[in-house]
This record gives C-alpha cells, sequence and structure tokens, in this order.
C-alpha cells in the first residue's frame, strides 16, 4: 500500500489476488486495518492542512502529467495486469478500460486547472441589507480530503477519472480498490511515490480484503467527502453512514439501462446494439441491459439476436478475438446464474444460453451469453441489475410505449435509441430519464463528458467541468467596492 508517501505492509497480513479466467494466484497484497486507514485519512488531512497543494494551481498540473508520463511508461504492464486481476477481454484494454481513460483522464483535468473559473466576479452593488456599495465575488476551493471507493470492474478507469478531478481541484485523496482488484492501484501509487513531486499523504493507497475497513471513510469526521463507484445497495448505505459527518457524495450507482430500436431504424445496426452485454461478460453499470423492439418488428429482431448470442463464444481474455470473458468471482457466477434462473421460473423465454458452464470452460468463473425473450418489464430480469452477460429482449406497442417501458425502472443511468433519423432520435432522447443517452450507435465518452444517472443510478457526475465541480466548495466573498 501507500501511506504518506511510502509504501507499506499492511497490519491484517496479506490477501490474495485471483485471476478469474484460471483461478489461480496471481500473488498477494496488503491486507489493510482500520488502524492503517486511519494513517491514511490522518495523512490526507494533514497533507491538506499544512502543506500547499490546495492553493498551487501550477505545481499540481505539473504533478498530475508527471503520473500521466509514468503510466504510460508502464503502460503494456499495466495492460496485462489488468487482464490477469480482472479477466477483461484483451481488445476491451485497448478502449475502456486502459487505454480510453489513459488519454485524457489527468490531461483533462491539468488542463482545466488553468482555464477553470477559480474566482467569478459578480460586480458592484449597493447591497440593501448594508447600504454599502460592495464588490462581490465567487471563489472556488477544493473540498478537502476525498475518500475514493473503487469498483473491479473498471477499475483502473474509474480511478484514474476521480483521481485526475479530485486532484486536480486541489484535494487529497485516500484510494480505496475493490479487493477483487487491487494490484493497479498498488501500482498507481507506486508510480506516484518513485515518479512524481507528489507531496507525501496528497495520494493513499489502501487496500484491504475487508470492505468495512473502507467504510471507515464514510465515518471519519476527517474526510470531507467520499467518491464511490459501485452497487446502488452500498451507495445507499454510504448515504445513511456518512449523514452524521454531513459528507459530500458523488455516487456512480447501478443501471438497467434500455435501447429502443423504433420501426424505421436501421433494424440491423440496431439489433447489433444487443451484444453489448457480451462485452467485457455484462460487467459496466452502462450496459444496455433491455433491448426493446416494436411488435409490428419483434419476430425479425429477435431472429437477428438469436443469430448474434449463438456465435458469441466466451473465451479466454488474453485472445484478441474474445469479447466476452470470465465474470470477476465465483460468488458473482453463482449470483448470475441465480438470476438467470428466475428468469426461466417466471416465464420469460430462454433462447439462448442458460445456466450451465460454457463448454470446454470448467475452469475460470464464465457464464453463458444468455438471450431472453418474451420479457415483461416487470419481470425480475428486467428490473434488477444483473452484472453479467444476460440481455432481456421485449416488445412496444409504439414510441410513446417504448418511452414508457424504459422509464419504468428504479434506475436511470443510460440510454440508447436507434431511429431513423436524428431527429426522431432526439425527441426521444428528450423524455428518457436517464443521465447518459447514445443515439444510432454513438456514445459520448471522455474526461470532458459528464457521466452519471438519475434515480438510483446516483448523484453527481463523473467527469467534465460538472464533475470537477463537485470536487469544490463555494465561498461567497464581499468587500466595499473601491
Amino acid at each position: 500500500m501507500m501511506i504518506d508517501g511510502k509504501l507499506v505492509d499492511g497490519e491484517a497480513g496479506t490477501f490474495v489476488n485471483i485471476n478469474p479466467a484460471t483461478e489461480g494466484v496471481l500473488g498477494h497484497v496488503a491486507d489493510a486495518s482500520k488502524a492503517d486507514m486511519h494513517r491514511a485519512i490522518d495523512a490526507a488531512r494533514r497533507a491538506f492542512d499544512d502543506t500547499g497543494w490546495s492553493t498551487d494551481h501550477a505545481f499540481r498540473r505539473r504533478c498530475l502529467l508527471q503520473l500521466q508520463d509514468a503510466l504510460e511508461r508502464e503502460r503494456e504492464e499495466l495492460r496485462e495486469e489488468l487482464i490477469g486481476e480482472v479477466g477483461c477481454p484483451r481488445a476491451i484494454t485497448h478502449g475502456p478500460q486502459l487505454d480510453a481513460p489513459l488519454a485524457d483522464a489527468l490531461r483533462y483535468p491539468a488542463k482545466l486547472i488553468d482555464e477553470y473559473p477559480w474566482e467569478t466576479s459578480l460586480g458592484d452593488a449597493v447591497v440593501s441589507v448594508t447600504g454599502v456599495n460592495t464588490t462581490r465575488t465567487v471563489w472556488r476551493e477544493p473540498v478537502g480530503v476525498v475518500g475514493a471507493i473503487v469498483p473491479w470492474n473498471f477499475p483502473f478507469e474509474v480511478t484514474i477519472h476521480k483521481i485526475g478531478q479530485a486532484l486536480g481541484a486541489g484535494n487529497t485523496v485516500v484510494l480505496k480498490p475493490a479487493p477483487d482488484t487491487p494490484f493497479n492501484a498498488t501500482r498507481l501509487g507506486r508510480l506516484v511515490a518513485e515518479h512524481t513531486d507528489i507531496p507525501p499523504g496528497v495520494v493513499n493507497v489502501v487496500t484491504a480484503s475487508d470492505h468495512l475497513v473502507g467504510e471507515e471513510l464514510t465515518l471519519s469526521p476527517k474526510v470531507d467527502m467520499i467518491s464511490f463507484t459501485g452497487s446502488t445497495a452500498v451507495g445507499r448505505r454510504i448515504m445513511e453512514k456518512g449523514a452524521a459527518t454531513m459528507k459530500r457524495l458523488f455516487l456512480e450507482l447501478g443501471g438497467k439501462s434500455a435501447t429502443i430500436v423504433l420501426q424505421d431504424a436501421d433494424f440491423a445496426a440496431g439489433c447489433m446494439m444487443g451484444i453489448a452485454p457480451c462485452l467485457h461478460a455484462g460487467q459496466g453499470c452502462a450496459n444496455p441491459t433491455r433491448l426493446l423492439l416494436p411488435r409490428s418488428r419483434y419476430d425479425e429482431g429477435v431472429q437477428i439476436l438469436k443469430g448474434i448470442y449463438e456465435n458469441v463464444v466466451p473465451g479466454d481474455p488474453q485472445d484478441h478475438a474474445t469479447l466476452c470473458g470470465p465474470v470477476i468471482s465465483d460468488s458473482q457466477r453463482r449470483r448470475i446464474r441465480g438470476y438467470i434462473q428466475k428468469g426461466i421460473d417466471e416465464g420469460a423465454t430462454l433462447l439462448v444460453g442458460g445456466v450451465e458452464p460454457p463448454d470446454g470452460l470448467d475452469t475460470g468463473f464464465y457464464v453463458k451469453p444468455t438471450l431472453f425473450v418474451d420479457v415483461d418489464n416487470s419481470m425480475t430480469i428486467a428490473q434488477e441489475e444483473i452484472f453479467g452477460p444476460v440481455l432481456s429482449v421485449i416488445a412496444f406497442d409504439d414510441e410513446d410505449d417504448a418511452v414508457r417501458i424504459a422509464n419504468d425502472s428504479p434506475y436511470g443511468l443510460a440510454g440508447n435509441v436507434i431511429a431513423g433519423s436524428l431527429d426522431r432520435a432526439l425527441a426521444v432522447a428528450k423524455r428518457l430519464r436517464a443521465g447518459f443517452i447514445g443515439l444510432n450507435g454513438t456514445a459520448g465518452y471522455g474526461a470532458d463528458t459528464p457521466f452519471g444517472g438519475y434515480k438510483a443510478s446516483g448523484v453527481g457526475r463523473q467527469n467534465g467541468v460538472a464533475g470537477f465541480d463537485q470536487y469544490t466548495e463555494i465561498k461567497s466573498v464581499a468587500y466595499p467596492a473601491i
């Protein structure tokens, strides 16, 4: 781990990091105690309160770019590490798992440091309560100590976006990676310690097998903000536990996103969106796991999807051709299979896949890509986040019915609209209660694009100026006009 600028062992010993494709041990990692976590929190508090990190914009920018250079030098080692511990297919590391966030997750906030409106003038005015001609300004200042809690599905992508924006805004950070995928985080800590001028305590990396060690971030009055990406259930717990100390929160949570394929769409292209739950074995919060087809073309769409799913073969994530690798753990595999069985029990038609292991893959945490049709939107598989390679196909009558079904969800993270014209797609997008919408096969992903959801999909946004804003506090300042 890294605490207060030093690479240290954990008081609780070590725990193992498992390769989900082979079930073999990749290695061991420091296991933190609650006392270790509090040492990291204290270090972050001192670094914020007693150093110039929060006010020295040029220094912060230089440090972020130093970290960028260090990560670039170890890009390929990091790629192999992610494939090993996450089980993500190699092809996906050339996109959102590694190369895409590495391109701009640090560079964008480094650039924003110079462009951000740290001070905004409201002009002079005679203020009614004092009768004094007053100059009024608004300052933006960092929140303070940020507890960054990261999931296992896209660990580097989430970590580097959190770190980039939190540090760029002038905060100090205690990073708590998921116990399933710790090595990318410990690598990041080592690079900070060995290859940057980031002062001790500004970045701390605490690895622990016990999730309650991470909860100390939520409970501690010395931590000003929690930046969490993960399940809605844990997000609710963080809100509850953080209430006592009035924690600032960014919560990017679960999703049950829908793709709407309208009747006038390029139907084959629209149905190809149904492959999304197979990518990285469906382990993505924004994955569109409900596909809505017009009833008038439903059978046509089902046949296209059947052909797609019958030809997706789970396999070794090291293989360049693999799109669907393993899920992260045996417990996650059992959870997904439970949802598949529930879909069968509730009356959906299982067209492809099922609960049996994929052929020839007795080792590794693999799940068959599974296609359900004749799904009613009230069924469990259409309402709850499965986080596996499972697609539910739902029929709709007309555009209004499609919007109703898409919005009939406790979640509101993302969605897609496939239509014959951009105007029609835009009109439908405006009616969807979700935070991240792609039209006709596009996606707005990037460090400059706010990402987050409505309803139970979270609070706040990651990335963009909106994301940077949430790592700041607002201070209004008034003084007599000169």
